[in-house]
């Protein structure tokens, strides 16, 4: 879900875990987000995901949202709402 959402390769994730870098330097160094990413819609921590204006924060929240939501049993499909 990680490498999907941000185009890491899985050894580029890893070492970017295990660096402990910051949400800023993880995203900013982020190969390229995924292109469907806007298909990410619905509340999250009381925010619309898709109405989030800080880029940053709105990376963070697309993160929680598919944590989130795949926790609840949701496939990809089903979370990429159009």
């Amino acid at each position: 879900m990680l490498c999907w959402l941000t185009g890491y390769q899985q050894e580029q994730l890893v070492q970017q875990l295990t660096a402990d870098v910051d949400f800023t330097t993880f995203f900013a160094q982020a190969p390229q987000l995924n292109e469907k990413v806007t298909q990410i819609t619905g509340l999250i921590c009381g925010y619309r995901v898709e109405a989030i204006e800080d880029p940053l924060l709105q990376k963070i929240r697309y993160l929680d949202k598919l944590v989130d939501e795949l926790a609840k049993g949701k496939t990809m499909t089903q979370i990429l709402r159009h």
